[in-house]
């Protein structure tokens, strides 16, 4: 049965997890903001050793590809490609969204006349944002939304829709229609990466080590400071 590290920083949750087959044999998860860059190393460290004292060799990394926070994703690819290079083993990419919704259509036990919109925090108004019916199959691809009161309204007038995910707090006074809900406390923890990188492992989908990249669904943009800004500007025209 496949032993897999799975590594979840896409948000500001930092969450690693280790499961064999559909069984998770360590978690460990922080929900205090990101500090990825100092707890994702001692996660690891810490199933590595759970690993070891049960006797049961690593066969592979997965991690979440993202969209999410461009500095997290980062983060988790690059130690996730880090230990694939070293133990010499494959490397499993679950995107972020998937995870979000697997988590969501266990708690709601599979309701099968719901769809499930899975969203993540972007700027303002704006949500990165994939829908599922209930066996997970994506019936809408991964888009970047601006909410408004007729955003989902083809699949509102025709269903139940469930939203969750950091990016489904905004939504709740703007989406106001009698068939939308809204679950609460769902994240993408690596716990509930576990059945999706078992059956990436079991059907070879497999990425390749030295050139994956995280899905970032827009090009990371740094904040310049104002006054930099202004500065600059001042000083060309002298």
């Amino acid at each position: 049965m496949s032993l897999i590290l799975n590594i979840e920083t896409s948000t500001s949750v930092c969450s690693v997890a280790l499961s064999e087959g559909e069984e998770i044999v360590f978690e460990k998860a922080s929900f205090e903001g990101p500090s990825h860059a100092t707890l994702l190393g001692v996660y690891i460290e810490e199933a590595l050793k759970a690993a070891k004292s049960k006797g049961i060799k690593l066969d592979a990394v997965a991690v979440s590809s993202g969209p999410g926070s461009y500095t997290g994703l980062r983060i988790g690819v690059s130690v996730a490609k880090g230990l694939c290079f070293g133990y010499d083993i494959p490397l499993i990419g679950i995107h972020t969204l998937d995870i979000l919704a697997s988590a969501a259509i266990r708690k709601n036990g599979k309701e099968a006349d719901c769809l499930y919109c899975a969203m993540l925090d972007a700027r303002r108004m704006e949500v990165y944002s994939a829908i599922y019916d209930s066996r997970l199959n994506m019936i809408r691809a991964v888009t970047a939304d601006i909410i408004d009161a007729n955003s989902y309204v083809s699949f509102l007038e025709k269903s139940k829709v469930c939203f969750f995910g950091d990016g489904a707090d905004k939504c709740k006074e703007v989406i106001t229609s009698p068939n939308a809900c809204f679950m609460n406390d769902i994240h993408p923890l690596a716990v509930n990466m576990a059945s999706l990188s078992k059956k990436a492992f079991d059907e070879g989908h497999f990425e390749n080590v030295a050139y994956f990249e995280p899905f970032y669904l827009k090009e990371f943009q740094a904040t310049i400071a104002k006054n930099k800004v202004l500065n600059e500007a001042l000083g060309k025209n002298k």
